[in-house]
């Protein structure tokens, strides 16, 4: 049972990186998306004042100014608190944030057990005791989100399922994918619980994850074991639900909303423009000619 445990996970954690690498890489070869065209945007100087380059006589001629790190933190502060969420529908957002948080900390949890599990390879210590400060802070660390992800996560399944079945306006566009991905989610964190219920301290799973990077199987108890499958099962079913949109959000943002490149003569952007003008059209409307490219279109 141990080797099977072993190659499950490294075929369910190679899954998901394959899976969404080859994701990664589709969305950034699609065409390029039409722009917002919103301002102010976040990045530039005159955000605060509600201003943008178009103030600017030919602004394409200047530099641009630009601060990526503002629009990264408040991308951050979206992901950690779900702001939007909370001042459309706080109703929707009491289930979602928790949700959402156990989510967040399961997968800083597992994150942590593999860097406890390397700490301990290289004889440092990951106990409440340890003589080193880094094993102490890993196990403390490691700690805290494990209980608190599948805390949260458990309660966030039970009320975000149900905020979706009682309000009438978000069942409407609610999916059967979406509740099975909530009741799915439940059993992932509660079987957390479970694991935790005999395992205080997650001892089994750093002792697990160190046989995995040593290549050197080990048997854990029953509730680890059943948490570890649960979780390897969830990885393997990650990329087939909207949860890429913790990375493509980016794309979204920094390539869609807030992109404000000039299309220059000559410039990398205005040949993909010229590229996709001769893309055929194969569909056809009373405006729209089947068989003729967008620029015979125009």
């Amino acid at each position: 049972m141990s080797t099977f445990l072993a190659l499950f996970t490294y075929l369910s954690y190679g899954f998901i990186i394959g899976a969404y690498t080859v994701k990664i890489i589709k969305y950034l070869k699609l065409p390029l998306h039409l722009r917002w065209e919103l301002y102010p945007v976040i990045h530039e100087e005159r955000f605060q004042n509600g201003g943008s380059c178009y103030e600017i006589v030919e602004w394409w001629k200047y530099p641009s100014k630009k601060r990526p790190l503002k629009g990264f933190f408040c991308l951050l502060k979206g992901y950690f608190t779900l702001n939007d969420y909370f001042k459309k529908n706080i109703f929707y957002w009491t289930g979602l944030f928790p949700w959402h948080m156990g989510f967040i900390l399961i997968i800083t949890f597992h994150i942590l057990c593999f860097i406890g599990a390397i700490c301990a390879a290289h004889g440092v210590e990951v106990s409440l005791r340890s003589p080193f400060l880094t094993g102490r802070t890993i196990f403390y660390l490691t700690l805290i989100t494990g209980v608190v992800s599948f805390i949260t996560g458990t309660a966030g399944s039970i009320i975000v399922f149900l905020n979706r079945w009682i309000d009438k306006d978000l069942k409407k566009y609610a999916t059967w994918m979406n509740y099975f991905t909530y009741i799915f989610t439940f059993f992932v964190f509660l079987t957390g619980i479970y694991s935790w219920y005999f395992d205080l301290y997650f001892t089994e799973y750093r002792k697990f994850w160190m046989g995995l990077i040593q290549f050197n199987f080990v048997s854990v108890e029953t509730p680890t074991m059943v948490h570890i499958i649960i979780f390897n099962l969830f990885l393997i079913y990650l990329p087939f639900t909207r949860s890429l949109h913790y990375i493509t959000r980016f794309f979204a943002f920094y390539l869609i909303r807030w992109d404000d490149t000039p299309n220059i003569k000559g410039s990398e952007m205005e040949k993909r423009i010229a590229a996709q003008l001769n893309y055929t059209l194969d569909w056809s409307a009373p405006h729209i000619s089947k068989g003729k490219t967008w620029i015979e279109q125009l």
